[in-house]
């Protein structure tokens, strides 16, 4: 099943770390970061899962929350979150789905068999309060994901979903955004960036972060 952007999260049920998931239950009006490991008690997938569990703060400042599967089962998750916590030195505070039946990575399509054969590549869904997926990304499974870009990209929709802008590159929270180039009317111009803009051209016009 191919998943693009703007498609609704498909549903499921599946077991966790922290009890049975019915998913869109449980991400209720909240941002949500799906995220999928190749394998239990792997080097790479163990900083991730560490790094994530101390970024909770900055999830919830965003209301988001994460959840981590792999296709291993439960009892190998529990096992090996005691390895997570002691390695990474972290309280585990977000729940690994189990997915031995690969239930959920043919939902999202984590499986890429001219990657790895059986288990799951490090994909990643940014989905949305209404269910839809606004973006996804897809690492190897030698390379560990950058999750201070994953909160910089929830940063970035939560900011253009509420104003007239898009984030330029590199962009980081305080820096200096786009005006959309469909808003031409002067008048709104004005009253949405009273900080007003600089125009590098008539489709290039820079504005300071409106929320700012």
């Amino acid at each position: 099943m191919t998943l693009r952007l703007g498609d609704i999260a498909p549903d499921f049920t599946q077991e966790s770390t922290e009890g049975p998931i019915s998913f869109h239950e449980w991400a209720g009006k909240q941002w949500v970061v799906l995220f999928s490991h190749p394998a239990d008690f792997t080097p790479v997938c163990t900083t991730e899962l560490g790094f994530t569990a101390k970024l909770k703060d900055q999830f919830a400042k965003r209301n988001a929350k994460a959840i981590a599967v792999s296709v291993d089962p439960l009892d190998s998750h529990r096992k090996w979150v005691g390895d997570i916590e002691e390695t990474q030195d972290v309280r585990l505070n977000f729940p690994i789905l189990a997915d031995p039946d690969r239930k959920v990575a043919t939902l999202y399509d984590m499986i890429h068999p001219n990657s790895l054969a059986n288990l799951t590549v490090r994909t990643v869904f940014i989905i949305d309060p209404d269910k839809k997926i606004r973006t996804t990304l897809t690492y190897p499974a030698s390379t560990g994901r950058n999750f201070h870009e994953i909160l910089r990209v929830i940063d970035s929709l939560q900011l253009t979903d509420h104003h007239k802008v898009a984030t330029p590159a590199n962009w980081e929270q305080g820096g200096d955004v786009v005006i959309v180039p469909s808003l031409t009317d002067e008048a709104e111009i004005k009253q949405r960036f009273p900080k007003g803009y600089r125009a590098l051209r008539p489709y290039l016009r820079l504005t300071p972060q409106p929320d700012k």
